[in-house]
């Protein structure tokens, strides 16, 4: 079995189909399909299901993507570890809520000072992004605080203070529970706070209305199409501008805490090192 062989296997797993892992290999499907079957035949089983939309994953499959994803991170994690002398290098996958502030300045002074590496961002809720993080497909993430699996470490970013907002309508909490809740997907740690003030409240959401982005959500609040609980520092021009006004909530619902995480038995590389570095540096 060559490693080349699992890397193909995983892409056309993702893609579902052999054209659209041929497009990105830039290799003629034929090749593709060939390096497949003889994995298959390696695996003495079917490893996908054939059907006229493309290809999806047999049970065999799914536990071979499962094995594959560990054997290619610590194939990858072996050449970084023999390198341990080198600068900061090579491709580094980092994922973030949407609403890190300071994430920007971060970036910065990283790109700028190790430009051998190739840094790529990635945008989600944070229930993903720790998945995201288990499974090997993100070197680390910028996520809400929460309860981690154990096979996650976690470094502080920053605490912030969130608040609840409405438009100018709305004076009271009693007519804020009467309106949409406007946020990202199910996994957003924000969502899950204002979640436990319904619940402790004895409350439900009348309706909730999700949203891929925070420009989004701000300019639909605005408009009052609902209200949204989201960190203070995004929307405190707002509030001055008198576009938006503010509802406070108890501490217990309002201070949350960003952190970056990354698989406790994965092998600190310098270019990760490095990173990590420059996010404390970045609290002092």
């Amino acid at each position: 079995m060559e490693f080349k062989d699992l890397e193909i296997f995983q892409l056309v797993a993702e893609k579902g189909t052999i054209t659209e892992a041929a497009k990105d290999l830039k290799y003629v499907q034929s090749n593709i399909t060939s390096r497949i079957r003889k994995l298959e035949a390696e695996m003495n089983t079917p490893l996908f299901n054939r059907h006229r939309r493309g290809m999806s994953l047999t049970p065999e499959g799914k536990k071979l993507l499962t094995y594959s994803q560990k054997i290619l991170a610590l194939t990858e994690e072996m050449k970084h570890a023999v390198q341990t002398d080198k600068e900061p290098s090579g491709k580094l996958e980092i994922g973030t809520v949407e609403t890190v502030i300071h994430l920007p300045k971060i970036l910065s002074s990283y790109v700028k000072k190790y430009k051998d590496v190739d840094l790529s961002i990635f945008t989600g809720v944070t229930s993903s992004l720790v998945e995201d993080v288990l499974h090997h497909k993100l070197d680390g993430a910028f996520v809400t605080e929460s309860d981690l699996p154990q096979d996650i470490v976690s470094h502080e970013v920053f605490q912030e203070e969130l608040v609840l907002i409405s438009d100018n309508r709305i004076s009271t909490l009693e007519e804020v529970t009467e309106e949409p809740i406007l946020c990202f997907s199910k996994g957003c740690g924000y969502r899950a706070r204002l979640a436990e003030w319904y619940k402790d409240q004895n409350l439900a959401p009348k309706k909730i209305m999700e949203f891929g982005t925070l420009e989004t959500i701000l300019r639909s609040t605005v408009m009052g199409l609902g209200i949204a609980f989201v960190p203070k520092s995004e929307v405190t021009q707002l509030e001055k501008d008198g576009l938006v006004k503010f509802h406070k909530l108890p501490e217990q619902y309002t201070k949350i805490k960003t952190v970056f995480i990354r698989r406790a038995d994965a092998y600190l590389t310098p270019t990760i090192e490095k990173f990590i570095e420059t996010i404390e540096f970045s609290r002092t």
